[in-house]
């Protein structure tokens, strides 16, 4: 009777191992977003090196999972589905790949290469996330606050804020990842070229002048921001691809 007993014990335990291995292992469909191609031709071509830095995020959003909120003040996850890296990280990327689609500037790398970079662009990624509240399907909101800072000096020389909105064509996850695609793609653009245009063509000297009644005032911060929901209001949100 005992024997039994163990032998029972056993196959409960084998089964139970199975089920969290299956949980473990459960596929999921992974997902990227696109880097920016095209540009304005009239951007100006700089010789001087850029470090891009992984962007800073919130924990909710420091994650290969891909958020959804259902109110202003949670976050979920699409079930069963991911980001093919964290989400910072492939923005980052996508962001190295955008200025380097550009052929306006002399070098750029992530700043974990460890090149000797002239600036260095300090992302903050602020929303990333497709929001339920303002009904089916979900608006997608991406927020990137960056620093543009001047090396070896360490001097904040432009602050600037882009955010777009678009509202996916239907709820499944491919559809919302293409509102992703397009919303970061148009914030990615506008902060590009922010950062092409922000200092001059040449690389600073080592005495180069530093206006910092301009650089630190916050009055001169770039604050660009369209298409997103005014209070209840979201009418003004496209579909992805209008």
């Amino acid at each position: 009777m005992m024997s039994r007993l163990i032998a029972a014990a056993a196959a409960a335990l084998v089964l139970s191992g199975c089920q969290i291995i299956d949980a473990a292992t459960e596929v999921q469909d992974l997902y990227t977003v696109t880097p920016k191609s095209t540009f304005d031709p009239n951007l100006p071509a700089v010789y001087w090196q850029l470090a891009v830095e992984a962007p800073a995020a919130a924990a909710n959003l420091n994650t290969g999972r891909i958020a959804l909120a259902m109110t202003p003040t949670s976050t979920d996850y699409y079930a069963k589905s991911a980001w093919t890296d964290r989400a910072p990280l492939m923005v980052q990327t996508r962001i190295v790949d955008s200025f380097e689609n550009t052929r306006k500037i002399v070098a750029v790398a992530r700043e974990s290469i460890g090149i000797q970079p002239n600036y260095v662009l300090q992302p903050d990624l602020r929303n990333f996330e497709a929001m339920y509240y303002y009904g089916k399907p979900p608006i997608v909101r991406v927020r990137i606050i960056s620093k543009l800072v001047r090396m070896p000096e360490r001097q904040i020389i432009g602050v600037s804020s882009f955010e777009r909105c678009v509202r996916a064509r239907g709820d499944s996850v491919p559809q919302v990842v293409q509102a992703f695609d397009q919303a970061l793609g148009s914030v990615i653009k506008r902060l590009v070229a922010w950062t092409l245009r922000t200092p001059p063509a040449r690389p600073p000297g080592v005495d180069a002048p530093y206006d910092i009644e301009r650089f630190r005032n916050p009055a001169n911060m770039v604050i660009d921001s369209e298409n997103c929901p005014k209070g209840n209001d979201a009418s003004m949100v496209p579909l992805t691809d209008e």
